[in-house]
């Protein structure tokens, strides 16, 4: 296979060739591992083989990557008169997080576009550097690095003095920022009347022109009403629907304004102080490729300044030769610690969390791209005697904020999201009424038998059922299928519940009881087809249909249980009540894989006498996350396909740790909205979101714009918009029309007063007027749909603590007087 997809060359090009002939390579395992049923015996080694070629593939792109980012950082290094500047350069060529080519646009003093040029922008772990792009340098034929484009820097700045400006911002920016002017003259004629407002600033101006008619048709709406005579074509009723259709055009302005930000990245950048003394700092507006591009700079912008913070320098403890060959931003960043509770109780203990997706419509589009993962993080403990506590958190902005407490009468001990059932078929959707009680839902476990089911639209967290164990048992865990609700009872049974027929909740009349055994059910995992339940030393896969059992072993000591799992492709990796060990199962052959000691892991740090325990276990993007009866988080890496989830490299130890054992592991991910992600529908104008301005020189030469005169004069003076909203024809509203011609004028030129079909064809107005949309469709950009998924991991534990290498304990707090933290780590933007 190897032999096949191995390709000669070497450098870049030979590595760009055979990482696409990998890739290629796994795109064909991946169809036939679909195409495989299970229990074939070919099924194994297949996933086998994709694992081991998406190790290769990754291995490959991170060559890529590294020569690439030396040859970029290498070629501005030769280009940058400050000594300083170069010598950092040259020192940190593994310090690049993003490099690309942008549009800058230079605006005159009226926001009209003088200029635009491609500027090379590098964003470097503490230096932002815009460069000029010589197209016409000469090569450089003695250097060993491939001829490429030479850079002049123009600008750079220290990153924590860098801002990114959404529009509508720049008055809380300060009177010392300017718009900037790209370093070019000011010519006589850039102010000139013949100059066209171009890009937003001309959005801008329309919008205020639209308001200013808007008012003034307001008032032309009270004059026509104390009008004595009744004309057909000019009353309130003719006049009123002025006002809508301005109002409506006012709205798709301001529209119009938000696609173009889209692709617009506007930074506030420090500059030479004034006279006095004073600092300054001016705008400078970017034109990106893509509403991709700015998302990925905006999120990019702020991780990096992130990862400069002092429990991030140095965030992680890995191998020297790990850190010498990753990109800067490829461990997970603390975004922050934080207390869970109001008041301090330290008889409290963390049990469980979850996070609740909930999309923000309200969000900006950087607000978007900084902020945790969308929608509310859940958070359960036991307090003092048998109270439970809840506390919610929303996540919707880059720190999390509690936003509501939730008191229970007995210790919460486990939580699951129950996501909205899936649409009936459109065959049963003829007949089918909508279910009153349909939507996502909380289920909390308690510890008196009890299953509350909480409604979670935002955080009204409203009870809206309760489900009843036999005899009371506690609920140790939660699971869901679309279907089914799984609850492990400390007795070793699971119990089942359907959905209700009527309300689509869970119905308590239908539980059925699996015995598993005699030891409590302390976890359970759903997949396809089946879920497993641990109970003691085994595990049981229970098919969700049948309920018929398969029970197997999965440590021999049978005084020790399984106490954690967690599935990736075709693996599943467990954690037990004694000892560090780790194991992989395979899914559908219940195969022992892989066996990893984590104790090994924290050999560089002085865990002291203590034996290592695993307390809580996840995987996310990429990493296998372990958390230590110690405080400790191990992260291991791992396959993201549909593989095996082997680990396939080196491990790394947090040195932000918790003092007391890691309560919970819990992955928070969401997906950004497409509206986020969709081009400018005004069409190919100047304003469209993607290119900003009109450029007649598409080579990298600075291009003023030639927009005669004659063309703004055009431009303003066209053909017009008919204002028209719901009113198609006046021919049916009372009194005569009122036209110059006449009683001697023809039907057909009266008709020319009305307003026509295709004068309307810009608008399509569905059933409800205000429910309006776009006549004009936008051209979708091919097939492909753009998923940008936001990512975070939470922990929860006893105290915080900083580790360092060799020192058993670090810096900690006080142990009597530990508060329950929340740990958070933001990983960058899967774009």
């Amino acid at each position: 296979m190897y032999e096949i997809i191995t390709l000669p060359g070497t450098g870049a090009q030979g590595v760009e060739l055979r990482l696409e002939m990998r890739i290629e390579t796994t795109r064909g395992l991946s169809d036939m591992l679909k195409n495989t049923p299970k229990g074939h015996v070919d099924r194994l080694p297949l996933q086998l083989a994709l694992t081991e070629l998406e190790m290769l593939a990754e291995k490959l792109n991170e060559q890529k990557r590294v020569a690439d980012q030396i040859t970029e950082t290498q070629q501005l290094a030769r280009s940058v008169s400050d000594r300083l500047l170069s010598k950092q350069l040259n020192a940190e060529q593994g310090s690049l997080v993003l490099c690309e080519t942008l549009i800058e646009t230079v605006y005159g003093e009226r926001g009209q576009v003088l200029k635009s040029k491609e500027r090379k922008v590098f964003l470097f772990d503490d230096v932002l550097v815009c460069a000029n792009i010589n197209v016409k340098g000469p090569p450089d034929i003695s250097s060993l690095v491939p001829v490429g484009p030479k850079y002049t820097m123009k600008w750079s700045a220290p990153l924590q003095q860098v801002h990114v400006v959404e529009a509508g911002q720049e008055a809380s920016q300060g009177k010392d920022t300017f718009l900037q002017q790209g370093g070019a003259k000011r010519t006589g004629g850039a102010c000139t009347s013949g100059k066209v407002i171009l890009g937003p600033p001309r959005l801008y101006q329309e919008l205020q022109e639209l308001q200013h008619d808007l008012s003034v048709v307001e008032e032309v709406t009270l004059l026509v009403g104390t009008l004595q005579g009744t004309y057909q074509n000019l009353n309130t009723t003719v006049a009123q629907d002025w006002c809508l259709a301005l109002q409506r055009l006012i709205r798709m302005k301001e529209e119009q304004i938000q696609s173009a930000n889209k692709c617009r990245l506007r930074l506030q950048v420090p500059g030479r102080p004034d006279k006095s003394g004073r600092p300054v700092s001016f705008m400078m507006v970017f034109n990106t490729p893509n509403p991709l591009s700015k998302i990925s700079w905006v999120n990019r912008l702020h991780l990096t300044k992130i990862a400069l913070r002092e429990e991030n320098s140095p965030g992680w403890l890995y191998g020297e030769d790990e850190g010498k060959t990753k990109a800067p931003l490829w461990c997970p960043l603390l975004s922050c610690h934080m207390p869970v509770f109001a008041t301090k109780s330290p008889e409290r203990k963390l049990e469980a969390a979850l996070h609740n997706p909930v999309h923000c419509g309200l969000l900006g589009f950087s607000a978007a791209s900084t902020s945790l993962p969308q929608g509310y993080l859940w958070v359960s403990g036991r307090g003092e005697g048998s109270q439970g506590q809840i506390e919610i958190f929303s996540l919707n902005r880059p720190l999390p904020r509690a936003v509501k407490s939730l008191q229970v009468d007995s210790a919460v001990r486990c939580l699951e999201y129950v996501p909205e059932p899936p649409p009936v078929d459109e065959v049963e959707a003829a007949g089918h009424k909508a279910p009153s009680g349909s939507g996502a839902n909380i289920c909390v476990g308690l510890d008196d038998g009890r299953i509350l089911v909480y409604g979670s639209v935002d955080t009204a967290a409203q009870c809206l059922l309760t489900l009843r164990t036999p005899e009371g048992c506690p609920v140790l865990c939660l699971k869901q299928s679309s279907r089914f609700l799984f609850a492990g009872l400390r007795d070793g049974t699971m119990m089942v519940y359907g959905r209700s027929n009527s309300d689509d909740l869970w119905d308590p009349d239908s539980g059925r009881c699996v015995n598993l055994g005699s030891e409590p059910v302390r976890t359970l995992l759903v997949l396809d087809d089946s879920v497993w339940a641990s109970c003691g030393n085994s595990v049981t896969a229970v098919d969700v249909s049948s309920l018929n059992t398969q029970k197997f072993e999965v440590h021999p000591d049978p005084m020790v249980s399984v106490a954690h799992m967690a599935c990736a492709g075709g693996g599943v990796w467990m954690a037990f009540s004694e000892g560090s060990s780790i194991r992989l199962f395979h899914t559908e052959t219940l195969e022992l894989l892989q066996e990893i000691n984590i104790s090994t892991r924290s050999t560089l740090l002085n865990t002291g006498p203590k034996n290592m325990r695993v307390t809580s276990l996840l995987i996310c993007q990429g990493l296998l996350w372990v958390g230590t009866a110690q405080g400790l988080i191990i992260t291991l890496p791992v396959p993201k396909l549909e593989g095996i989830p082997k680990i396939t490299g080196k491990g790394m130890i947090s040195l932000n740790a918790h003092c007391g054992p890691v309560d919970f592991l819990v992955a928070t991910t969401s997906t950004l909205s497409p509206e986020l992600l969709k081009r400018d529908s005004v069409g190919d104008g100047p304003d469209s979101a993607c290119g900003g301005e009109d450029r007649s020189d598409s080579s990298s030469q600075e291009s003023l714009q030639q927009s005669g005169s004659h063309q703004g004069e055009g431009r303003g003076k066209g053909r017009g918009v008919l204002l028209q909203y719901r009113l198609r024809s006046t021919s049916g509203l009372p009194g005569p029309p009122l036209t110059a011609q006449g009683d001697e004028a023809s039907d057909s030129s009266l008709e020319s007063l009305e307003h026509s079909v295709e004068d309307g064809s810009i608008y399509e107005l569905s059933d409800d007027p205000e429910m309006w949309v776009r006549g004009r469709p936008c051209e979708r950009e091919g097939g492909r749909r753009d998923r940008v998924i936001s990512a975070a991991v939470v922990s929860g534990g006893k105290g915080f603590r900083r580790l360092k290498e060799g020192a058993p304990a670090g810096t900690r707090t006080n142990v009597e007087g530990l508060e329950n933290i929340l740990m958070v780590w933001q990983l960058p933007l899967t774009v």
